[in-house]
């Protein structure tokens, strides 16, 4: 017969491993603008999250639970509107062609900045990265809540649209709304680091590329930029946060 005192222990030890092995992302909206939270799961099975779109107004902050082993990515949608006949959701920037505010496993379209995490992964380690492979479109920071190490925030706080080159700008009623990843703008294999250009010695970065990490050194600027720009932390939880740097960030286009 097992004591009650063993009973407690190995209740409580069960709720000690869940806090481990999942995570919680509070999603927060520090802009001076409405933003839609996205987000699309990587791992296979039943680990994706219980919801994959929503509305933030400025100020505004929603908690996210994500299962164990989760991997995937965040971003954020701008400019939505829905259609007043075919009711049909869509956005000018990291939009996910669902025509809903959910995205349901879709990932965004190009130009969007996206946090990508990867839970658990490698003893009780968690990855995560901002990537500006697939351009920018709104200033993101990740910041972890705690863990047993040294975990570092990493993120591009900044407002890259102001230095976005010409040709890889994305306007609205003639206002800088984001900035293609050089890969989306020109689709040639130097830039998307494929073909004769799909390995670190040969896909070097480009001048888009150094433009990206000069503004924002933590990021990926291009696809084999990871040995500055990727970050572990024992599993925790994190804020996934819009406009951080709300003073250099206020985009009042929008």
């Amino acid at each position: 017969m097992v004591e009650p005192s063993s009973l407690l222990f190995f209740f409580t030890l069960h709720l000690l491993v869940t806090v481990v092995i999942s995570g919680e992302f509070t999603i927060v909206n520090n802009c001076n603008y409405t933003v839609w939270p996205a987000s699309s799961t990587t791992t296979s099975g039943n680990a994706t999250l219980a919801t994959t779109g929503f509305i933030l107004k400025p100020g505004e902050n929603s908690t996210i639970t994500a299962p164990p082993d989760w991997a995937g990515r965040f971003w954020g949608r701008t400019l939505c509107t829905t259609n007043s006949i075919s009711r049909n959701f869509s956005c000018v920037t990291g939009d996910c062609g669902s025509g809903k505010v959910a995205c349901d496993g879709r990932n965004g379209s190009s130009p969007m900045t996206i946090a990508e995490f990867s839970l658990d992964s490698v003893k009780n380690q968690d990855f995560y990265d901002i990537s500006l492979v697939d351009g920018y479109n709104i200033p993101i920071k990740v910041i972890p809540l705690g863990g047993s190490g040294k975990c570092n925030s990493t993120g591009c706080p900044t407002d890259l649209n102001a230095v976005c080159p010409t040709e890889l700008k994305v306007t609205n009623n003639g206002t800088v709304v984001a900035c293609h990843g050089p890969c989306a703008a020109f689709n040639l294999q130097f830039f998307c680091c494929v073909g004769n250009h799909s390995t670190p010695n040969t896909c070097e970065p480009s001048v888009y590329a150094q433009i990206f990490k000069t503004t924002c050194p933590q990021a990926y600027s291009y696809v084999y930029d990871n040995k500055t720009s990727t970050f572990a932390c024992p599993a925790t939880d994190y804020h996934v946060v819009f406009c951080h740097v709300t003073n250099n960030t206020r985009l009042d286009w929008l």
